[in-house]
C-alpha cells in the first residue's frame, strides 16, 4: 500500500523563500536604480541647465542674468542676482530668450521655473529662484530650489559636492549656507528642504 505524501519538504520550502527574496531584492534594486535615474535627469536637464544658460547669457553679454532690469532682473546692475523667482516673472527667460538661448525646461512646463519631484516619502513642486546668499561669510550667486524632498537633495548634494553634506561644498542646506561646517541632511521622511547650489 502506498502512502500518501503531503506538503513541501524543508527542502522546496527554503528555495521558494530563496527566490522570493531574489525578486523582492531584484525590485528594490531596480527602485533604487531608476529613482537615481531620475535624480540625474533632474540635475543634468533642469539644474545643470540654468547653470549652463546663466554662464551662456554672461558668455554673449558680458553681464550676469537676472542683475538688474537689462539683465531680466530688477534695478540697476551691481554683479549679483536680484533675487527673482522665475515662478512669479518671466522676465528672465524673455531675456533669454532675446538673446537666442533656450530656457530649460522642466516637467511642469515650458518656463523652467518648477519642477515636480518625487522621492522616496514625499514630493515637491520645488521652484527656482536666482539669489545671492551667504556661503561661509563669502557672498555667493546660487540657484535656490524649494520643496526638495531630503533624499533628492542628498542625491545632488553627493552629485555636485562628491560627499554629502548640508553645510559644505557648492550644494547646501538653505539653513546651512553660511555654516561652512559639515552637516548631515535631514532624514528623508522629514519636511521638504530648500537647497542652494552656487555658481
Amino acid at each position: 500500500m502506498r502512502t500518501h505524501r503531503s506538503g513541501f519538504t524543508l527542502v522546496e520550502l527554503s528555495i521558494v523563500l530563496i527566490i522570493i527574496g531574489l525578486i523582492i531584492g531584484g525590485v528594490m534594486k531596480g527602485t533604487d536604480m531608476i529613482n537615481s535615474a531620475k535624480t540625474k535627469k533632474v540635475y543634468t536637464t533642469w539644474i545643470k541647465g540654468w547653470q549652463v544658460a546663466a554662464n551662456q547669457y554672461q558668455d554673449r553679454t558680458g553681464q550676469l542674468l537676472d542683475d538688474g532690469a537689462v539683465n531680466g532682473g530688477a534695478g540697476a546692475a551691481n554683479g549679483t542676482f536680484d533675487n527673482t523667482n522665475l515662478v512669479t516673472t518671466t522676465s528672465v527667460q524673455n531675456r533669454l530668450r532675446q538673446i537666442g538661448i533656450e530656457v530649460p525646461t522642466s516637467n511642469t512646463g515650458t518656463t523652467g521655473a518648477q519642477y515636480r519631484l518625487e522621492g522616496k516619502d514625499a514630493t515637491g513642486l520645488s521652484q527656482l529662484s536666482l539669489t545671492n546668499v551667504n556661503f561661509s561669510g563669502r557672498n555667493r550667486n546660487v540657484i535656490s530650489f524649494t520643496n526638495v524632498p531630503n533624499d533628492i537633495a542628498l542625491a545632488l548634494d553627493t552629485m555636485i559636492d562628491g560627499i554629502a553634506d548640508a553645510g559644505l561644498g557648492d550644494c547646501r542646506l538653505s539653513t546651512q549656507a553660511a555654516a561652512g561646517t559639515t552637516l548631515v541632511w535631514p532624514d528623508s521622511n522629514a519636511a521638504l528642504s530648500t537647497v542652494y547650489i552656487a555658481f
